[in-house]
């Protein structure tokens, strides 16, 4: 697939964890890019050196997105509010966030004239739990309020699509993964920032459940294919490789060691997912997505970002564990054997 003219892209929730990975390649690529983003958990600051605009708003307030559309091309949707478990606890926090803010934006983009929209999705939390690999095919049935928020977007982009012609594109995120994750509350980072804690992974349920984890670089390789995919649908974008987390702490203690890796098994949690990764064949037809990075590998390049970032907790552990080598000298290893290649510079959150 041929990539596409240069764009002007709104980008909301921009500087969170997916948007500081994905507006500095839309750069790369000639794209101009305007981040909306209310700082609720990612920073102005986690862009680095970003040459676009960046506006502090909301998605639920109209002026501010507004604002953000004028003289805009394209708008990729990422803000939201992802907890699952917390959107369990508080699920009008979550349907506020991602149902009214998303309508918000859509009746914005419809004053404006802005006719594309790349959405970011999920795929496990609108399927629920059926027999995996879950596609685009399957009939969304939701366990958690997060699902249903994210199911309820997708049929107002249906409508708008059929109602007044907007090109709007749901991409069902898997598991994402990778560098400039510290705040997310998923599998990944939370098992790198307990590691760092010097604290026991907890494991709710045996460990068996399965998931697709999608390295973020790749993530980001899909977002910007899709641009040039004029249709309005959804797809899946994942790595299509089923992972246990039990297989997944094993893969952990490799990139880490020496540290050492303890892990905790608690009763499974209600509308949690047992068995979930995704079929990927749609997105290799009509985006030409191909998921390079092998789970290993896209470990350790997270695993070197959470280390650069938190020097001083990494060699009070190694001296715990009786391993003094320092950090510098492990950086310097990573990066001639080239494993600090795709790594970002800026480490100030």
């Amino acid at each position: 697939m041929g990539r596409s003219m240069s764009k002007k892209i709104l980008v909301t929730g921009g500087c969170g964890f997916v948007g500081s990975n994905l507006v500095p390649r839309l750069e790369k690529a000639g794209h101009w890019v305007r981040v909306l983003d209310s700082e609720a958990l990612g920073r102005r600051e986690h862009l680095g050196t970003f040459e676009g605009e960046f506006q502090r708003g909301d998605i639920r307030d109209s002026d501010a997105l507004d604002s953000a559309l004028q003289g805009i091309d394209a708008v990729i949707h990422l803000a939201a509010d992802t907890r699952v478990v917390d959107s369990i606890h508080d699920p009008l926090h979550n349907f506020d966030v991602n149902v009214v803010g998303s309508f918000r934006l859509l009746q914005a983009m419809r004053s404006r004239g802005v006719q594309r929209l790349i959405n970011a999705s999920t795929g496990g939390a609108i399927i629920g739990d059926v027999p995996p690999p879950v596609h685009e095919g399957l009939v969304p049935r939701p366990l958690a309020p997060y699902g249903a928020s994210k199911m309820a977007v997708e049929g107002y982009l249906s409508a708008w699509s059929g109602s007044y012609g907007m090109r709007a594109l749901s991409l069902r995120f898997a598991n994402v993964y990778g560098p400039r994750s510290f705040h997310k509350g998923s599998v990944v980072a939370s098992f790198f920032k307990e590691i760092l804690r010097g604290k026991p992974l907890i494991v709710y349920g045996d460990g068996s459940q399965v998931r697709d984890f999608v390295y973020v670089g790749d993530l980001c390789d899909g977002i910007i294919r899709s641009l040039d995919c004029d249709v309005s649908t959804v797809i899946q974008l994942g790595s299509g490789v089923p992972v246990s987390i039990n297989h997944l702490i094993d893969a952990i203690r490799i990139v880490v060691d020496p540290l050492p890796v303890t892990v905790e098994y608690r009763d499974a949690r209600r509308g949690e997912i047992v068995e979930t990764w995704c079929d990927i064949s749609r997105a290799r037809g009509m985006l030409g997505f191909d998921p390079a990075t092998p789970l290993h590998d896209g470990l350790r390049k997270t695993w070197a970002w959470f280390r650069r970032r938190n020097k001083r907790a990494v060699d009070r552990l190694l001296v715990a564990c009786g391993d003094v080598a320092p950090l510098s000298q492990w950086q310097l290893m990573d990066f001639e054997r080239g494993e600090g290649s795709d790594l970002d510079t800026d480490l100030s959150f």
